[in-house]
């Protein structure tokens, strides 16, 4: 059984507080949602192996260590989940940015995939985007929400038991339209300032 790491972390749980605010703008909301990724994938890369290599200092010779060559790739549920690539990519410049659907990579089958999305209600996306990018060849996937309902998260565990889940703050439910409860709204429509 895979894991399911809830981030305590005060930075996190401070900026989720900003973020569930009715008051909190669209571009105020974007930068909170980027942050609170960038932060969240320091927690969810922390079992990626490392190699030790011999480098040169500016006084010596020394061994260091780095990314045992595996490759990454973050892959967003559109829409909302494009919010979250560019924390991702602060922590992790030279993954693979991947669209269900567009992922075209013979190399998939080798690389750790992140799948993000800021909410995780029913989990139909998510289940719905991890199934196809088992079908495409990922073997090794992880998925990172901000807000995540238990409706959501037993959903993910029984469809994909294999699959790390990552979250920023458990809430209690769902409500009767699918929101999470007490949630922060639809994050897509506060990411791109629509409605």
């Amino acid at each position: 059984m895979a894991k399911i790491v809830v981030m305590d972390h005060p930075l996190i749980q401070h900026k989720i507080g900003i973020i569930r605010r009715t008051e909190t703008s669209s571009k105020e909301f974007r930068e909170m949602i980027s942050e609170i990724a960038m932060l969240m994938s320091f927690e969810a890369t922390r079992e990626l192996p490392l190699v030790d290599i011999d480098i040169e200092t500016p006084i010596g010779k020394t061994t260091a260590k780095e990314l045992a060559g595996k490759k990454m790739a973050v892959v967003p549920i559109l829409r909302a989940g494009l919010g979250m690539v560019e924390g991702m990519l602060a922590m992790i410049p030279a993954a693979k940015v991947g669209h269900i659907g567009l992922y075209r990579d013979p190399e998939i089958a080798s690389r750790e995939v992140y799948v993000i999305d800021p909410m995780l209600a029913t989990g139909g996306s998510a289940t719905a985007a991890i199934s196809m990018l088992k079908e495409k060849g990922a073997k090794k996937i992880h998925f990172m929400c901000i807000i995540a309902a238990p409706e959501g998260v037993k959903r993910m565990q029984k469809e994909h038991s294999d699959v790390d889940i990552y979250i920023g703050a458990l809430d209690e439910k769902l409500n009767d339209h699918g929101y999470i409860v007490p949630g922060l709204g639809d994050a897509g429509d506060r990411i791109f300032g629509t409605k």
